[in-house]
C-alpha cells in the first residue's frame, strides 16, 4: 500500500523558516508528480505547490511565490517542502500528496500541522 509519511512541521514566528519531508514507499516515486497541500481551519484545502516526476517543472499558488520552495529526490524517494519568510496565513495542516498518474489515484499523506504565530 502507498505510504507517504510527512515530517518537519511545528510552531514558528512570522519570519521563520520551516523544511517539510515526505517520504515515499511502495510505489515507483520517480514516476509520478507530486505535490503539496494544505487545509486551515475552516477553509478549503488548497494546493500550495506541484512538480513534475522528474522534478525539471514547478508550480505554486501565488501567496507562497518566492517563498517556498518545492523539490524532490528520486534517488531517495524523497519530497521536500522549503518555507522561507512565514506568515500567520501559512498555518495549517500540509499534506504530501501523489498525484494520478496513469490510472492510478492520488493519494494523501496523513499530514504535518504548521503553526506561524508569535
Amino acid at each position: 500500500q502507498v505510504q507517504l509519511v510527512e515530517s518537519g512541521g511545528g510552531l514558528v514566528q512570522p519570519g521563520g523558516s520551516l523544511r517539510l519531508s515526505c517520504a515515499a514507499s511502495k510505489f515507483t516515486f520517480s514516476s509520478f508528480p507530486m505535490a503539496w497541500d494544505r487545509q486551515a481551519i475552516g477553509k478549503e484545502r488548497e494546493s500550495v505547490a506541484n512538480i513534475s516526476s522528474e522534478g525539471a517543472y514547478t508550480t505554486y499558488i501565488d501567496s507562497v511565490k518566492g517563498r517556498f520552495a518545492i523539490s524532490r529526490d528520486n534517488h531517495r524517494d524523497m519530497m521536500y517542502l522549503q518555507m522561507n519568510n512565514l506568515k500567520p496565513e501559512d498555518t495549517g495542516v500540509y499534506y504530501c500528496v501523489r498525484r494520478p498518474y496513469s490510472g492510478a489515484p492520488a493519494y494523501w499523506g496523513q499530514g504535518t500541522q504548521v503553526t506561524v504565530s508569535s
